[in-house]
């Protein structure tokens, strides 16, 4: 059994999906159509950068679920490989997106709007350099979450992502963060300092969590076709009304993605296929489980590839 997964931020490169674009009307329609959506030239900024513009939350949100959506699109319709098969649909944060317009629960316009409103949101919550985020590597969520739990100072920073054994992702305000780091470092955990302009996925996100809800609760969703794992809870979401309510939480909630692999795994899925800019994901599996068969999809040869 497989289940389709789509990447989230930080996959993003100028020029992604290009060669796409270039050879596939279907592609270059979705392009065509995302910028009259959203008003501005999207795909220029994919296209041709600058990697500046990119980068900014606002729009980097929309411009990878154009590119995995369009992909996805393209293997199903032209290319015939029929990826509604899939036991599981999944995202990473911002994937998530990806994985329930792909699965068919929100339409292509409402997501894409959507996700230009959750960036805007995100980037915008907190004052600028006041919050941010750092990697953790080598260690295990016990031992983070106990470290935390030893000093008041640490009370903003929350796990923001557990992405793989060893690889967790924290986010806080920056002088908290600035001593906790302190502490790693006596404590040889080595950790990184992410060139991010806000603290995703903790408290502090409060502000765009509202945006949000009011955003999600004027959506007509639909029951899609696929049964999505949720980042919040790393199981499946239910129904259409579940699926609302945990993408307003996934704002502040934790990214379960280990926890969300390991369940896949635990319940058939022996098979991956990473749609969408990048091999983030696929990295992080390879991680969590060596055994597992995985695909990534970023070249017209990765498609000619792929055998479910």
């Amino acid at each position: 059994m497989f289940s389709v997964i789509f990447p989230g931020q930080g996959s993003q490169l100028v020029g992604m999906g290009k060669e796409f674009f270039d050879k596939h009307e279907l592609v270059k329609s979705l392009f065509k159509d995302a910028d009259d959506i959203l008003g501005f030239g999207l795909s220029k900024i994919i296209l041709e950068g600058p990697k500046e513009k990119l980068d900014l939350t606002i729009n980097t949100q929309p411009a990878i679920f154009l590119i995995s959506y369009s992909i996805y699109k393209l293997i199903v319709q032209e290319f015939k490989v029929d990826l509604t098969k899939a036991k599981y649909f999944a995202g990473h944060s911002l994937g998530e997106y990806s994985a329930l317009a792909s699965a068919g629960y929100l339409n292509f316009s409402d997501t894409l709007k959507l996700l230009r409103t959750r960036g805007d949101a995100m980037q915008n919550s907190v004052p600028k350099g006041e919050g941010g985020m750092v990697a953790v590597l080598g260690s295990t969520v016990i031992e983070i979450e106990k470290i935390l739990s030893e000093k008041n100072n640490y009370s903003s920073i929350q796990i923001a992502n557990d992405n793989s054994d060893g690889q967790l992702v924290l986010s806080g305000k920056n002088f908290d963060l600035d001593e906790l780091t302190k502490t790693l470092k006596l404590r040889n955990i080595r950790n990184i300092k992410l060139p991010v302009s806000a603290p995703f996925h903790c408290k502090l996100m409060s502000n765009a969590t509202k945006t949000m809800r009011e955003e999600i609760e004027k959506l007509a969703f639909s029951e899609g076709k696929n049964i999505l794992i949720s980042n919040v809870t790393a199981d499946e979401i239910v129904d259409k009304n579940e699926l609302k309510k945990l993408l307003i939480e996934q704002i502040e909630s934790r990214v379960r993605w280990r926890e969300s692999v390991l369940n896949m795994i635990n319940k058939d899925v022996n098979h991956f296929i990473e749609i969408g800019p990048g091999k983030v994901l696929s990295g992080l599996i390879k991680r969590i489980n060596k055994n597992v068969k995985i695909n990534t999809i970023n070249e017209e040869s990765d498609i000619k590839e792929l055998n479910i």
